[in-house]
């Protein structure tokens, strides 16, 4: 048998790359010129309603089914021409952890290792159980686990032949709150040796996780961006958030008065929504006013778009002018960190 390289293509900064992927199931357009890559070290978000794209592009990639025209690498690999390398290089965890309940977890795992003709599987079940945290359940047949340690299993698998690129598919579905921390902080651990792609419904997770976003609609991507700049980039108008000591009916139609304020919010007894141009920030304005007029401010800060806002946003509306807007304000300054 040929010996597999891994990740000797590697020469570049990007461990994927995407290039006008389409894939088409009858007529069904499902992936319409896919274009993206994603560096060596980085975690991506990939975001979507059902039936966006995102299975279809994560099997592509892990060379379940090719693609109907386009191209995509993984590690320096071609997902066509070269397969093996491509799997030899690729950890994936699909939402249904494939484990077999009745083997024990240092079996399983060691079954993997061996599929993936890794020299020492003994170094290896070793070294991926310590990077989960299941060290303590070796002996334990996968059957007796909770939904928690199944999950550090099916991540342990992906991770057992040092793959270059993660992908993974809904990782804490299922989990409770506790369980959904060590997993997110596992995540991020795993971030500093390998490149992941991570493909979740929860949004918090990719604002916690996620270096960059990626929110893919009917197979084309309508944002790409940080989590923290998308909502910036989103907006038609800043918000301010101002709560004051000593509310009164007047101050609401006070703040209107001041230049660039567009309209005011009352929230509750003592807090105002003041939507405001995006030209200058009227903070400083906003807090003349409030300390000349003895309200007493106790909070003023923007209010940026949540990563949940931007993502009903962009995959709900039916018209495509927003995303056409944002993508033209977008054109050329995507984040590189």
């Amino acid at each position: 048998m040929s010996v597999i390289s891994k990740g000797a293509a590697v020469n570049g900064e990007n461990a994927i790359e995407v290039v006008n992927l389409n894939k088409y199931y009858g007529e069904r357009h499902a992936l319409c010129d896919l274009n993206f890559t994603v560096k060596r070290g980085e975690i991506l978000g990939f975001l979507g309603p059902n039936g966006a794209g995102k299975t279809t592009a994560m099997r592509i990639l892990t060379g379940y089914m090719p693609p109907s025209s386009g191209t995509a690498r993984v590690a320096g690999y071609d997902v066509i021409k070269h397969s093996l390398e491509v799997r030899a290089n690729i950890g994936y965890l699909p939402e249904t952890v494939p484990l077999y309940l009745d083997m024990t977890v240092a079996d399983y795992l060691a079954f993997v290792a061996r599929l993936h003709h890794v020299k020492n599987v003994r170094n290896a079940v070793e070294r991926a159980m310590d990077l989960v945290n299941i060290r303590d359940r070796a002996d334990n047949t996968i059957n007796k686990l909770s939904k928690g340690y199944r999950q550090r299993v099916g991540i342990a698998q992906a991770i057992a032949h040092e793959p270059a690129v993660l992908i993974l598919d809904e990782p804490t579905v299922g989990l409770d709150p506790r369980q959904i921390i060590e997993v997110r902080e596992l995540i991020r651990n795993l971030g500093k040796e390998h490149t992941i792609i991570l493909s979740t419904h929860i949004l918090p997770e990719v604002s916690q996780t996620c270096s960059r976003v990626l929110i893919i609609r009917e197979g084309q991507i309508v944002a790409e961006d940080t989590p923290q700049r998308l909502g910036t980039g989103m907006s038609q108008s800043q918000h301010i958030h101002l709560q004051v000591a000593h509310a009164a009916p007047e101050i609401a139609g006070e703040l209107e008065k001041i230049q660039g304020v567009l309209t005011v919010r009352t929230i509750g007894d003592d807090a105002y929504d003041i939507e405001t141009t995006l030209n200058h920030d009227r903070r400083s304005d906003v807090a003349a006013m409030a300390v000349q007029r003895g309200w007493g401010v106790l909070e003023l800060c923007h209010v940026r778009l949540s990563l949940e806002d931007v993502f009903l946003q962009l995959t709900m509306q039916e018209e495509t002018d927003l995303v056409s807007e944002y993508l033209d304000s977008t054109e050329g300054r995507i984040s590189d960190d």
